[in-house]
């Protein structure tokens, strides 16, 4: 077993190997054959090395499944921050949006989309380095599109444990992105619709341009091909996940029309006021509790110590863009906004997604800030300027943000991590103000690409969508509230409104 394993893990690791036999069994169904070996090559006088790179490979298992089940709980801060930002009258509707497209999500990317988006990854190293996953279909040679093996986690021989892993890890991202624009749309979006877009933005959407970033596919090997710095980086979803969700809700937003009310016929838009702010600004909490997961756990590996870094990275960027959000408004109109605050918060983070691994922390507090003031000027220039209705400030939290993050990393990267990204060997990852500026080139062509692909396929889909079933609530039930007419309960037992059984 080489030596970086060994030093990584030193006496402390041999200890835990060996008062951890029962953790190396294995799986006794015979699924998972790795762990028996190494626990009977220990005892048989074989190879202890061999053993500890195992342990080293649970121990990896174990942070990606755990960092997994946090950003899994992301998905109850979503729903809080969703929900206590739109009207009462809505509030069992925006849950139940926010509760079933986990299901939903979880059918359409184990049908097809962890295959189109991972199908051709090839093997993780840090979860025994097996590569199964070797199915992509390419335009040429290295530019690979979309993958083609792992279809209901069998096909192509993917029954596999580090497959499974992966597949967990990478589902809950993916319900990230395609619970954003579930806020976006609230509060006038038909629940029927709602669950078709469900399949389509975890079958095809997002999988094909996770594909090109994560998958193996083209944007990532922009490095190798052609020259620009590692290849376009997103290493933990700044556009993958955030920026694709914001763009998706942008694009159903255009197509949906704003809420009754909400504009006047001279463009002047009106407040209309969120119900609970006690519970978005818990839900914000609860997403950035989640967040140490959904960044630190995308080393995919508890060994690599670049962990401690981008946690540090996350929670300095959650710091400066919520104090940058509520100075803005504080200024602007006399008292600090706690809604903006909680938006600014979620700014920092998504933009702190891309590069948190690759930058040191004043960079980390920056990229935060600008992304405070993004997120204050986007929410303005979204509502006022292109009159999108936006309940939540998904556009401008994950669209704007996200794609300001991938573009910091190719400003602030400090060239302290990455050698070997993206098949690019002897040299870490640097951005522009580091000296690499084909690394910046890259993060620009993977954001605009990000940008007009979604939009493109997203406007098509909702325009579809809505000829052929209409995706808006009738006007009477909009009105009254959606929580009767479609969910046929209140959100709450003090509503007036009879329930409908």
């Amino acid at each position: 077993m080489n030596r970086r394993i060994i030093t990584t893990l030193g006496f402390s690791g041999l200890f835990l190997l060996l008062m951890s036999g029962a953790a190396l069994a294995g799986d006794p169904s015979g699924a998972n054959t790795g762990g028996q070996a190494a626990y009977d090559a220990l005892y048989a006088g074989k190879s202890v090395t061999d053993a500890i790179g195992h342990n080293a490979v649970s121990i990896n298992f174990v942070w990606t499944l755990v960092t997994a089940f946090l950003v899994m709980f992301m998905q109850a801060g979503f729903a809080l921050v969703e929900t206590g930002f739109c009207q009462k009258k809505n509030a069992a509707h925006v849950i139940m949006t926010n509760f079933v497209i986990y299901a939903i999500g979880i059918a359409g990317f184990f049908i097809c989309g962890f295959a189109f988006m991972f199908g051709g990854a090839g093997g993780i190293a840090s979860l025994g380095g097996i590569a199964p996953l070797d199915g992509i279909l390419e335009i040429a040679s290295g530019w690979g599109i979309i993958g083609t093996k792992g279809f209901f986690l069998n096909s192509g021989g993917t029954y596999d444990v580090g497959v499974y892993a992966l597949f967990l890890f990478q589902m809950v991202f993916m319900d990230t992105a395609a619970t954003i624009p579930t806020g976006a749309l609230a509060e006038r979006w038909k629940f029927s619709a709602f669950c078709i877009f469900g399949l389509f933005i975890s079958m095809i959407s997002y999988p094909i341009f996770g594909n090109w970033v994560w998958g193996g596919g083209w944007l990532s090997k922009l490095g190798v091909n052609l020259g620009l710095g590692h290849g376009y980086i997103d290493f933990a979803g700044s556009s993958v996940v955030h920026a694709v969700g914001g763009i998706t809700a942008l694009a159903g937003a255009l197509v949906l029309g704003p809420r009754l009310g909400k504009f006047n016929k001279d463009g002047s838009a009106n407040v209309i006021p969120p119900h609970n702010i006690p519970m978005a600004i818990l839900g914000t909490f609860i997403l950035a509790f989640g967040w140490f997961g959904f960044n630190s756990g995308s080393t995919l590996a508890g060994s690599d110590l670049r962990i401690a870094v981008v946690a540090v990275n996350t929670m300095l960027a959650s710091a400066a863009g919520a104090l940058t959000s509520m100075l803005i408004m504080w200024k602007k109109f006399g008292h600090p906004d706690p809604s903006m605050s909680a938006n600014g918060m979620l700014a920092g983070m998504v933009a702190i997604t891309a590069p948190c691994a690759f930058v040191n922390s004043w960079a980390a507090v920056v990229i935060g800030m600008i992304a405070g003031a993004l997120v204050v000027g986007s929410v303005f220039f979204v509502e006022r300027t292109l009159q999108v209705d936006d309940p939540v400030g998904a556009i401008s939290v994950h669209g704007a943000c996200g794609l300001w993050g991938v573009i910091s990393l190719g400003l602030f990267a400090d060239g302290a991590y990455g050698d070997g990204w993206g098949g690019v060997a002897g040299s870490a990852v640097r951005g522009l103000f580091y000296g690499d500026a084909g690394q910046f080139l890259a993060q620009l062509i993977g954001a605009v690409t990000c940008f007009v692909f979604i939009f493109i396929l997203s406007y098509t889909f909702f325009k579809v969508q809505d000829k052929i079933m209409g995706i808006r609530s009738k006007p009477e039930d909009e009105i009254a509230g959606l929580d009767i007419p479609e969910m046929g309960i209140n959100a709450y037992y003090d509503d007036p409104r009879p329930f409908i059984y």
